[in-house]
């Protein structure tokens, strides 16, 4: 494990986020590691999945950069592991292999975005802003969301579903807030994906479709006939409570 030598400069109450690299590419870490240091995040890193696991476990982590391909455990295993253990860190997926597959397999996992290798550490550190922007929000709203049956804590960021829990992956957790907090208003799919995703993000209308179809899966009385979230024909989705 290496930390940042830069000094981190201090975010709001004196504490600089932390940000956990892994990554096997040395010239990749040592990159990302000037740069977000420079931001004023304070940043660790780890070689390998294990050592980023460990890492993950038994550190105050704000944010995980994760490579795909890690030898020892790759990185779809690390984040599997982790969202098991219900450790709701956000994490970016970092490879290089820009398949569709294998972006819905992170973001179906429960990463919060997937960035194809090479990349631009412009593109990289907005991308890291966005995604703590969004963390700090869902984390600053401690009041519980109630639609219908549903209850959605999005301090905890737990679901129940007429008082039973309910398990949600990360970014499954993120398109259903996304919709909830529309009040009702329909949502186009592009909306849906700059929301949960940021602006800068390449997905398809198709991976806002997959989400849909298992967050009804996971909350619908009748997935086939939702009640909740209902599709509105050529332009996107509504939550109706």
């Amino acid at each position: 494990m290496v930390e940042s030598a830069a000094m981190a400069r201090a975010e709001p109450g004196g504490v600089a986020k932390t940000i956990l690299v892994v990554e096997d590419d040395e010239s990749i870490t040592l990159g990302l590691e000037m740069n977000l240091g420079a931001e004023g995040y304070r940043v660790i890193t780890a070689a390998d999945g294990e050592q980023g696991l460990t890492l993950a476990r038994s550190s105050d982590v704000d944010l995980i950069i994760l490579d795909v391909m890690l030898p020892r455990l790759n990185g779809f295993e690390l984040l599997r592991t982790l969202r098991n253990e219900r450790r709701h860190m956000p994490i970016i997926m970092l490879s290089a292999r820009s398949g569709e597959m294998d972006k819905v397999m992170g973001l179906e996992l429960g990463a919060e975005d997937y960035i194809a290798k090479p990349f631009s550490l412009a593109e990289m550190l907005a991308r890291v802003k966005a995604v703590l922007r969004r963390d700090a929000i869902a984390r600053g709203n401690t009041a519980a969301l109630h639609a219908g049956v549903l209850e959605i804590n999005t301090a905890t960021r737990e679901v129940r579903k007429g008082g039973a829990p309910v398990e949600l992956t990360a970014t499954e957790f993120d398109v259903l807030l996304c919709l909830v907090e529309a009040a009702g208003r329909v949502l186009s799919r592009e909306q849906i994906q700059a929301k949960v995703w940021g602006p800068a993000h390449h997905g398809t209308p198709r991976t806002i479709d997959n989400f849909i179809l298992q967050l009804r899966a996971k909350l619908e009385e009748s997935p086939t006939a939702p009640a909740h979230i209902v599709t509105v024909r050529g332009v996107g989705y509504r939550f109706v409570a």
